[in-house]
C-alpha cells in the first residue's frame, strides 16, 4: 500500500509531478483542492469567502482526514495545508510526504504567468509577486521542512525534465513500480 503527500508552495509542481508519478506508478491522483471543490460544489476561492480563512482550513483538515484513508494515491496537497492544526504530523503518521522544494526565483517565473488563475496573486507587480513569494516562503517553510523527504522540482518545464523528475522522486521514496 502507497500513501504519498505532496506538499510545496503554490507553482512548486506538486500537480505536475504528481500527476506524472501517480500514471507512471499506477497511483490514483487526489488534488485536495479539487476533492474539496468537488465534494462542496464550490471553488475553494468562494469557500474562502463564505468561511473565512480558519473556516476553510478546517474544511480542508477534514477532507484531508478522508482522503488519506485511501490506499495507493499520491495526494496533492493545497500550499497551505501542512501550515494549520496538525495535518503535517498527520501526514506524516499516515504515509510519506514530500516537500517539493523550488528556488523562489524559479516560483517567480512560474507564478508570473499564471497570475490570473490565482486570484491572490492578481494585482501584483514583479515586484510585489517577489516579495509576497518570499514572505509567505518564509512562514511556511518550518512546516514544510517537517516532511519526510525532500526533493528539489525546480525542473519540471517540459516532458524530459519532468520524465527525469519522476524517475529521481521514485528513487528517493525508494518504489518498486507494480
Amino acid at each position: 500500500m502507497i500513501r504519498i503527500f505532496l506538499t510545496g508552495y503554490m507553482g512548486a509542481g506538486k500537480t505536475t509531478l504528481g500527476k506524472a508519478f501517480a500514471r507512471k506508478m499506477n497511483l490514483s491522483f487526489i488534488d485536495l483542492d479539487w476533492y474539496i471543490e468537488g465534494h462542496f460544489h464550490k471553488t475553494v476561492q468562494e469557500l474562502f469567502l463564505e468561511h473565512g480563512e480558519e473556516g476553510f482550513r478546517e474544511l480542508e483538515r477534514n477532507m484531508l482526514h478522508e482522503v488519506a484513508l485511501f490506499e495507493n494515491v499520491l495526494i496533492s496537497t493545497g500550499g497551505g495545508t501542512p501550515c494549520f492544526f496538525d495535518n503535517m504530523d498527520f501526514m506524516n503518521s499516515c504515509g510519506k510526504t514530500v516537500f517539493l522544494s523550488v528556488n523562489p526565483d524559479v516560483l517567480f517565473s512560474r507564478l508570473r504567468v499564471a497570475k490570473q488563475q490565482r486570484p491572490i496573486l492578481q494585482g501584483k507587480n514583479d515586484e510585489e509577486l517577489k516579495l509576497f513569494i518570499i514572505e509567505a516562503l518564509e512562514k511556511r517553510m518550518p512546516h514544510y521542512l517537517r516532511a519526510k523527504y525532500i526533493f528539489c522540482a525546480d525542473e519540471l518545464e517540459n516532458l524530459n525534465q519532468i520524465e527525469n523528475s519522476v524517475q529521481k522522486m521514485k528513487t528517493l521514496l525508494e518504489i518498486v513500480e507494480s
